[in-house]
């Protein structure tokens, strides 16, 4: 009987000990903190910069990457055509300068992989399109070809995700504005020569009919 009793104090003890702690209001309340797990996916959205100009921001080009350049004494001897539901986009590609970007954009065009393919992406400053998907999710993988080529009005770049070692293999965008901060960050194989006024009317889910290369 005795040990009954002392075994009822102790646990009456023990809960005003948890009572006492509890109620003390000096004691931090204990949050439930949330872990997001992120996997890794396919992102290839390019993103402009908020709130700050082109010129202030940080370049964090990877050492490792191997850039190619073009002098300006050499010239281009490949062009291409995008024909969509809006007129013709021409282009000339860097060759020199992203020799194997611009070999799978003609390996691609040239097969028709792009024939009715939609722009998915529009904004004030760029156009991006070539998914196979329609979703900004689709299409492979391929080393970024970094060089010296600045991103102006007109330029043809690679969509790629987080990784600036991989770039997409499909999707392709064309800025509409100076988009310096691109600079060393993704690829550049290319400049609109002409159809710029068809590049600033695309809208969301405009059709390149076929990609022409000559």
């Amino acid at each position: 009987m005795g040990k009954i009793i002392m075994i009822i104090a102790i646990i009456l003890l023990g809960l005003f000990t948890v009572y006492v702690i509890n109620s003390n209001p000096g004691k931090p309340a204990i949050q439930e903190t949330k872990l997001d797990i992120l996997i890794p996916t396919q992102i290839t959205n390019i993103e402009q910069p908020k709130n700050s100009s082109p010129s202030s921001q940080t370049q964090t080009v990877n050492t490792n990457l191997q850039k190619t350049s073009t002098p300006s004494s050499q010239t281009e001897n490949i062009t291409a055509s995008i024909k969509t539901s809006k007129g013709n986009i021409e282009l000339t590609l860097y060759s020199k300068d992203a020799p194997d970007t611009v070999a799978n954009f003609v390996h691609k065009a040239n097969n028709g992989f792009y024939n009715n393919l939609t722009f998915h992406r529009v904004e004030d400053w760029v156009i991006q399109g070539g998914d196979p998907l329609g979703s900004g999710t689709g299409g492979g993988k391929m080393p970024t070809e970094l060089n010296d080529k600045p991103f102006v009005v007109g330029s043809l770049g690679v969509a790629r995700g987080q990784d600036i070692n991989i770039s997409n293999d499909a999707q392709f965008f064309i800025t509409k504005t100076d988009a310096s901060w691109l600079n060393n960050q993704y690829t550049n194989f290319g400049i609109v020569t002409k159809g710029m006024d068809v590049v600033n009317n695309i809208k969301i889910g405009d059709k390149i009919l076929e990609i022409v290369i000559e």
